[in-house]
């Protein structure tokens, strides 16, 4: 078995998944990334951009292609990780889409809302039911083992948005999923964490970027900047090492003070 802690990290080619991997490699982690985009000859973006980073942090990084929709690759990321590994310390639930074209509540197609959901909701419950059970074997085994899941979610889980409601809606469903996680597995010492990500700069939230560049300018944000990836990365880092070990359930919102209700 690898002698340093192993964590998956779903959606690490890009954006958030990308500030997550880099700070966990940080922080004496081995990476697996998983991502649907894989381009091993072009390591100027997306996954091989990640490696070279993590291995500059003399940290291994196992590269992964694979679609948290497809149940079938569910098997390949746990199969992969544990040919390489051997371990799974930690699942970093951080794929996720965007609607293709944001429309008001009441023009929302079905299609939208179905791909939205089949990715960021039943995608995400499958991949954690299937690395629990196997994490849980896993502490059975060995029972010095602390192994946690952790959820990125969203302040959508909670803050209305009209022009995007499937993306809402799906949100909300993780923030539920990591909660009934959080119940179901303190048996078994699997800590579960959920982390709200406020506004922040990724090629996900690059088309409104004009508008929240004014909204934070008013206000709308109390630190009035934009978040970074590794402000979310850092936050999942301190969850991952145990910092927060007699807190399962815990919710963390990284949002630069959005939580505050303000007159």
């Amino acid at each position: 078995m690898n002698n340093k802690p192993v964590a998956i990290i779903t959606g690490a080619g890009q954006g958030i998944g990308r500030g997550i991997a880099i700070e966990l490699a940080k922080n004496g982690f081995d990476i697996v990334g998983v991502d649907v985009i894989f381009k091993p000859e072009f390591d100027q973006a997306g996954l091989f951009e990640v490696k070279e980073h993590v291995k500059e942090l003399d940290a291994d990084f196992l590269p992964v292609q694979g679609d948290i929709s497809s149940l079938d690759d569910h098997e390949k990321i746990l199969k992969e990780t544990l040919d390489k590994f051997g371990r799974i310390d930690v699942l970093v639930n951080n794929a996720g889409v965007a609607p293709e074209k944001r429309m008001d509540i009441l023009e929302m197609t079905p299609e939208s809302f179905d791909r939205l959901l089949s990715i960021n909701t039943r995608g995400t419950l499958f991949l954690t039911q299937r690395i629990a059970n196997q994490m849980k074997e896993h502490v059975e085994e060995n029972p010095v083992l602390e192994p946690c899941i952790i959820f990125i979610s969203s302040i959508s889980a909670e803050v209305s948005s009209t022009s995007r409601a499937e993306y809402c809606i799906s949100k909300a469903a993780v923030s539920q999923i990591a909660r009934i996680f959080a119940d179901r597995l303190t048996e078994y010492g699997i800590n579960v964490y959920e982390v709200r990500p406020g506004i922040i700069k990724t090629g996900m939230t690059a088309p409104v970027r004009e508008k929240y560049d004014k909204l934070i300018e008013e206000g709308f944000v109390p630190q009035k900047r934009w978040g970074f990836p590794e402000d979310v990365g850092k936050a999942v880092a301190a969850l991952a090492q145990g910092d927060f070990g007699y807190s399962t359930g815990l919710v963390v919102e990284i949002s630069g003070g959005m939580n505050i209700r303000r007159l």
